[in-house]
């Protein structure tokens, strides 16, 4: 958990915001960074996000993995996706 932020840290950026729904995931990140992230990307309001130059964000894959189903966007997962566009439209970071 976190290889996205660490890899960011060590070229000098500084995390401003992270969200993981999975609890077992979330103790991980407070193992490793000693912050508990926000859990629904969901229910995030992106407007009131702090400013960030860079958002990074991995959502799961199984929806469009030869593994799953293959379901897609009509995996609920699959919509993750769009909540991160989201973000960005009204974020608009450099």
């Amino acid at each position: 958990m976190g290889g996205f932020r660490l890899s960011f840290e060590q070229v000098g950026y500084q995390c401003v915001y992270s969200c993981e729904i999975n609890e077992s995931c979330q103790k991980v990140y407070y193992n490793n960074f000693r912050e508990v992230p926000n859990d629904d990307i969901t229910k995030i309001i992106p407007s009131n996000l702090p400013a960030f130059d860079v958002l990074t964000a991995g959502f799961p894959c199984q929806p469009f993995s030869i593994s799953g189903k293959k379901e897609g966007f009509k995996d609920t997962r699959g919509t993750l996706f769009f909540h991160i566009c989201e973000i960005i439209e009204v974020k608009r970071p450099p």
